[in-house]
C-alpha cells in the first residue's frame, strides 16, 4: 500500500464523515433531535444506520475469520441476522417500540423500560449495564480498526487508537444521533461497494461460484486433525451435530449473536427515529439487503480462503495464520493476510474504507448508548434533572467523553485476540438481561416492574456463574474458576463446557418472567 495514497484517500473520507457530523449538529436544536433524531428520520437512512452499527470490524475481519475454521455453517448466522435481526426486529419489535416509545417520550432504550414499568430504578439499572460493559464492546472494535490503521500507515499504535477514536467521538459528541444517523448511511453505502467487490473478486480468483465451492468441498480431507476430533466435518457442511465444535459454533456464533441483537440497546433506538410504522416496513428491505451482502459475503469469503491458499501456497487459511508461540492458529488475520496476498492493489485502499466504516459505524452508536445512559438514565434520575432538554444534551455529552476516556484506555490495556470474546460477551449479557423484559414491555399487559427485575437479575446472576465457571472459551480467559477452584472450568473433558451462556441463562430468565406473572397477576403498569 502506498502511504501517501492512502493518507490521502483517508482524509478524504474523514472529512466527509467530519462535515455530516456537523450537518447533524446544525440540525439538532433539541433532546429530541440529539437523542432520536427528531422522531422523523427517512427508512434509507435508518435502516443503513441500523446495518451498520450492527456490522463492524468484528464481523467482517473477525466473523469472516471465523468462517475461515468453521466454514460455511456460519451462513445460519446470516440467516438468523436477516430473519431475526431484521424482519422480526422491524416488524415485531420495531413497530411497537416506535408506537410505545413516542406515547411515553421515552428516547433511550433504559428510559424506555423505565417508563413503561413506571419505575426509575428499572431505567437506572438498565443504563448502569450498558455503562459498564458496553465500553468492553467499544474497546474490542476500536482496537480492529487502531490495528488496522497502525498495518496501513506504519504508524504507532497508540497514535493510531487516540486518532481513531478523536474522529469517532468528534461527530458524536456534536452531531448526536442525527449526525450519527447521517455518517452511518454514508459508511454503509462504502461497506457495500466494498463487500460487493470483495465478492466478485474472490470468486473470479477461484474459477466461478461452481468451481470455488466445488473446489473447497473437495478439501474436507485437508481439515486438521484437531478439529476433526472435534466433530469438524468440512468447510461447506455442518460440524458433527453434539459435537463441541458444533455447540461453540451454534451456540455462541449463530445463537449469540442472532438472537443476542434483539436486545441491542444501540440498536432498539433506531426504531423510535421513523415517523410511523410504514416507514420501518420501507426499511426491512433496505436493510435486509444489506446485512445480506455484509454477512453473507464475510462468511463466503472467509470460507473461501481456504481453498485460495491451498491452490497457491499449499495450506489451508488456518495453516497460513498459525502462531507458534500460542500453538494454534490467529484467525483474526485470515481476511487482512487474504486481501493483502490475492487482491489487486487498488482494493487495498477500497477494504481500507470499508473496515474504517464498518468500526466507526458501529463506535458511534456505541458510544451514543453509553452517553445516553450514564447521562439521561443514570445520573439524571438520580438528581432529578429530568425534562430539560438542554441539561439532557450537556449530560449526555459528559457521558460521551467519560465513555470515550474509558474505552480508549480499554484499548490500550487489553489484550490481544480479545475481538470476538468480547463481542460474545456483550451480546450474551444483552439478551438474558434485556429480552425477556423488553418482550413482555411491548406485549404483556400484566408484567409489573418486579416481574421484570426478577427476570433481569436471575438472567443475569446465570449468565454470570456461566461465564466464570463453566464455558471453557471465556471462563479460562477471566480466570475466576482457576482461583476457586484451580480449573478452568467446572466441567473441564465435557462438551458441557463448550455451551454458550446464552443458551442457559436466556431460557432461566424467560421462564423467571413467565412464572413471575404467572403467580402476580397484577394489574397492567401501563
Amino acid at each position: 500500500m502506498n502511504i501517501n495514497t492512502a493518507v490521502i484517500v483517508s482524509l478524504i473520507y474523514f472529512g466527509i464523515t467530519l462535515y455530516l457530523g456537523w450537518l447533524g449538529y446544525s440540525k439538532t436544536k433539541n433532546a429530541a433531535d440529539y437523542l432520536v433524531a427528531g422522531r422523523k428520520m427517512h427508512p434509507f437512512l435508518m435502516a443503513m444506520a441500523y446495518g451498520s452499527t450492527f456490522i463492524s470490524t468484528s464481523a467482517i475481519v473477525g466473523f469472516g475469520g471465523a468462517a475461515g475454521m468453521f466454514g460455511m455453517g456460519l451462513l445460519w448466522l446470516s440467516f438468523l441476522n436477516i430473519i431475526v435481526g431484521i424482519y422480526i426486529a422491524f416488524a415485531v419489535f420495531g413497530k411497537r417500540t416506535r408506537t410505545i416509545g413516542r406515547i411515553l417520550d421515552a428516547h433511550t432504550f433504559p428510559e424506555l423500560m423505565g417508563k413503561r414499568f413506571k419505575s426509575k430504578t428499572i431505567q437506572c439499572i438498565c443504563g448502569l449495564i450498558i455503562f459498564l460493559s458496553m465500553p468492553l464492546y467499544s474497546a474490542a472494535v476500536m482496537i480492529g480498526g487502531a490495528r488496522f490503521l497502525e498495518q496501513a500507515f506504519q504508524m504507532n499504535y497508540n497514535a493510531a487508537l487516540f486518532i481513531f477514536a478523536f474522529v469517532v467521538v468528534f461527530y458524536v459528541f456534536f452531531g448526536g444521533l442525527k449526525g450519527i444517523m447521517y455518517t452511518d448511511a454514508f459508511q454503509g453505502s462504502i461497506m457495500l461497494i466494498g463487500m460487493a467487490a470483495l465478492l466478485i473478486l474472490t470468486y473470479n480468483k477461484l474459477g466461478g461460484i461452481i468451481g470455488a465451492h466445488e473446489l473447497l468441498t473437495s478439501m474436507a480431507d485437508k481439515v486438521p486433525q484437531k478439529l476433526i476430533d472435534i466433530g469438524h466435518l468440512g468447510w461447506t457442511m455442518m460440524p458433527k451435530f453434539g459435537s463441541e465444535i458444533w455447540w461453540v459454533l451454534v451456540s455462541t456464533i449463530v445463537l449469540g449473536v442472532g438472537i443476542g441483537v434483539l436486545a441491542q440497546p444501540q440498536l432498539v433506538v433506531r426504531y423510535m427515529t421513523v415517523s410511523s410504522a410504514r416507514e420501518l416496513n420501507r426499511a426491512i428491505g433496505i436493510g435486509g439487503f444489506f446485512i445480506f451482502m455484509m454477512t453473507t459475503v464475510a462468511f463466503i469469503v472467509g470460507s473461501l480462503t481456504n481453498a485460495y491458499f491451498y491452490s497457491t501456497q499449499g495450506k489451508t487459511a488456518i495453516a497460513m495464520v498459525f502462531d507458534q508461540v500460542a500453538g494454534k492458529p490467529n484467525i483474526d488475520k485470515i481476511i487482512p493476510l487474504y486481501i493483502s496476498s490475492a487482491m489487486p492493489h487498488w482494493f487495498t485502499y477500497l477494504f481500507l474504507l470499508t473496515l474504517l466504516a464498518a468500526g466507526m459505524s458501529t463506535l458511534s452508536g456505541q458510544f451514543h448508548a453509553i452517553g445516553t445512559s450514564i447521562g439521561r438514565d443514570v445520573f439524571q434520575q438520580i438528581f432529578k434533572k429530568t425534562g430539560h432538554d438542554r441539561h439532557s444534551v450537556i449530560i449526555t455529552r459528559i457521558g460521551i467523553l467519560i465513555a470515550f476516556i474509558v474505552t480508549v484506555i480499554l484499548g490500550y490495556k487489553l489484550p490481544g485476540s480479545i475481538i470476538a470474546i468480547a463481542t460474545a460477551i456483550f451480546f450474551g449479557l444483552c439478551a438474558v438481561c434485556f429480552l425477556p423484559m423488553y418482550i413482555g414491555a411491548l406485549y404483556s399487559k400484566t408484567m409489573t416492574k418486579v416481574d421484570a427485575m426478577a427476570s433481569m437479575f436471575g438472567g443475569l446472576l446465570v449468565w454470570l456463574f456461566w461465564i466464570l465457571f463453566v464455558e471453557m472459551k471465556k471462563s479460562s480467559v477471566l480466570g475466576v474458576c482457576q482461583l476457586v477452584f484451580e480449573k478452568p472450568s467446572l466441567a473441564v473433558g465435557s462438551v458441557v463446557a463448550s455451551i454458550d451462556p446464552i443458551v442457559i441463562a436466556l431460557p432461566v430468565s424467560l421462564a423467571i418472567m413467565l412464572i413471575s406473572i404467572a403467580f402476580k397477576k397484577k394489574p397492567a403498569s401501563c
